[in-house]
């Protein structure tokens, strides 16, 4: 490693001293890292590195390449240190008051589009606890004359989430409401999808650091049992009539929650429509429908 700056190092020998020194501090990603930093920060593609790697990088991009390989050291990650990260293939602009997009929320937005039997249709979807508007902005983007409403209680993640939509093409087709769940609802959706708080409040303090010092506590406390959103969408979902004939109903969920959100689901009058795992094999998606012979917006006697 040369010198105790980036300044004046090539665009490789600036990656390779990026990825020592992120290696050295204990960062287990410590290569991918330093390339996500290195690309996003100078604005290159790895055709960059691959075809001009031998350029010099200038003061000011190696002050803000410093800067940036320092806030990681301290643990924060490189989507929050960005301020973007892509999902579904889109890139996503990012808030404090957003969850950082992960690719297995991606196995939500599978199921989602797996249950409509016709892409084209002019489908209603709702996505409760919006953010940064990824689930719903991907959504659009495979169903091209759907129409979509993401809320959310924080007008920062709603300010965010609108950008994302303009700026990935379809924010004539969404909208975004400021809301406590489905309180400020009403109306039928064909899909109603939700990534909502799911860690009980006593496990948010053995998260990993990245994720506990720097995820908005409000889109990780799911309350005691991680169940309290759950509920309340549940609950609302049914009482204002929000899910339309035919519709379908996705959670995203913890690992171990499979069993709980069935049993909520069942009592609230809903029909299971089936698991999904990620990748890993965990489960992560749960599917349901109304069941038979129940309307929205009614209980049993």
């Amino acid at each position: 490693m040369t010198g105790d700056t980036s300044q004046g190092l090539s665009r490789r020998a600036a990656l390779r001293r990026g990825t020592a020194l992120l290696s050295e501090g204990g960062i287990a990603e410590a290569a991918s890292d330093a390339r996500f930093l290195m690309l996003g920060l100078l604005g290159l593609e790895t055709r960059d590195l691959l075809l001009a790697g031998d350029q010099s990088i200038g003061a000011h991009e190696a002050g803000r390449l410093d800067a940036a390989l320092a806030r990681r050291l301290t643990g924060e990650p490189v989507a929050r240190i960005l301020g973007a990260w892509e999902f579904w293939g889109l890139p996503f602009q990012l808030a404090p008051e957003t969850l950082v997009p992960r690719p297995d929320t991606e196995i939500l937005v599978e199921t989602a589009l797996a249950s409509a039997p016709d892409r084209t249709a002019p489908l209603r979807c709702l996505d409760l606890g919006t953010g940064s508007g990824c689930i719903l902005v991907a959504l659009l983007s495979e169903l091209p004359n759907a129409f979509g409403i993401g809320l959310d209680r924080s007008p920062g993640a709603l300010r965010v989430a609108h950008h994302n939509a303009v700026a990935n093409g379809v924010g004539s087709r969404a909208a975004f409401v400021a809301g406590d769940w489905c309180d400020a609802l009403r109306g039928g959706f064909d899909l109603v999808v939700s990534n909502p708080p799911y860690i009980a409040q006593d496990l948010i303090a053995h998260l990993d650091r990245d994720v506990r010092q720097h995820d908005p506590r409000a889109a990780l406390d799911g309350g005691p049992d991680g169940l309290d959103a759950y509920r309340r969408i549940l609950e609302g979902v049914r009482a204002r009539a929000l899910l339309a004939p035919g519709g379908t109903l996705l959670f995203e969920i913890g690992y171990d929650q499979a069993d709980a959100v069935r049993a909520l689901a069942r009592g609230a009058g809903f029909a299971d429509r089936g698991l999904t795992r990620d990748l890993a094999g965990h489960d992560r998606v749960l599917a349901f429908s109304l069941s038979p012979g129940l309307s929205s917006g009614h209980t049993d006697a």
